[in-house]
């Protein structure tokens, strides 16, 4: 894994960190749901050599 996945892994991470103790309710599980659409989308490019 390269340097530039790492960070953007992290980068996911904390901000689903902060979602998960600052939001409440359906925010907080779409946001969640959307953070790790973004990681997902992420590691599909990373594989494909984009």
């Amino acid at each position: 894994m390269t340097t530039r996945l790492l960070w953007a892994l992290g980068a996911y991470a904390l901000l689903l960190l902060l979602a998960t103790f600052t939001l409440e309710g359906g925010l907080r599980l779409a946001t969640c749901i959307f953070l790790g659409g973004l990681a997902l989308r992420t590691l599909i490019a990373y594989k494909a050599g984009w």
